[in-house]
């Protein structure tokens, strides 16, 4: 599995870029990674080695249009501590 199949893409919510003044990262990951891969990864696509790193599933919520119910999907984030001084730029990265 190479390292873009683990990382999916970057999430980008209002608490995610109130972690980032921790110098904190999220990134959507593939199911069933663990911890060293996604520093690896990490480490490969933007050569920085990140410091910790903390996985959590989400589970999917109930949501409804009218009389219609669905869920949304379930999703495996990490959160990625870099260290001081260093820092990943989501908007405008070319990796």
């Amino acid at each position: 599995m190479s390292a873009r199949d683990i990382i999916i893409r970057p999430i980008v919510t209002e608490k995610s870029m109130k972690q980032g003044e921790e110098n904190k990262v999220s990134f959507e990951v593939a199911k069933g990674t663990n911890k060293t891969a996604v520093a690896l990864a990490i480490k490969e696509i933007y050569g920085i080695k990140p410091e910790k790193v903390n996985i959590v599933n989400v589970h999917p919520k109930t949501k409804r249009l009218g009389k219609y119910v669905g869920k949304t999907n379930a999703v495996r984030k990490a959160i990625v501590k870099l260290p001081e001084g260093q820092s990943i730029d989501l908007f405008n990265s070319e990796n």
